[in-house]
């Protein structure tokens, strides 16, 4: 549970993954595969929200404009407590993100 300061920006952090979700239940993924990355999203918008609470100036930051700043075409943020295997996961989710969030608009 977090704090009720960080609900604010983790609903904005869900609006920003919203689009990408739909974007994964639309394709031919398999449905564990999905779930995977949709876990790797909540995993992603905790670390998101851990550096909100470490440099507080951060949230005067728009939620597209953090995540942009976290997530790139090598991965995503080195994850606090979790296994390389997470780790890796997380990244692959993060650069297919990556990838969606740099797409021409259509």
């Amino acid at each position: 549970m977090g704090l009720e300061k960080d609900l604010p920006p983790g609903e904005a952090l869900v609006v920003c993954f919203r689009p990408f979700i739909e974007h994964l239940a639309a394709s031919s993924l398999s449905p564990k595969t999905i779930c995977r990355h949709v876990d790797n999203l909540w995993l992603l918008g905790g670390e998101i929200i851990r550096d909100l609470n470490y440099t507080p100036a951060l949230r005067k930051v728009p939620a597209e404009k953090l995540l942009r700043d976290v997530v790139g075409a090598d991965g995503g943020p080195l994850i606090y407590d979790g296994s390389e295997e997470d780790q890796r996961s997380l990244d692959s989710t993060c650069r297919k993100l990556y990838r969606f969030l740099n797409q021409p608009q259509r």
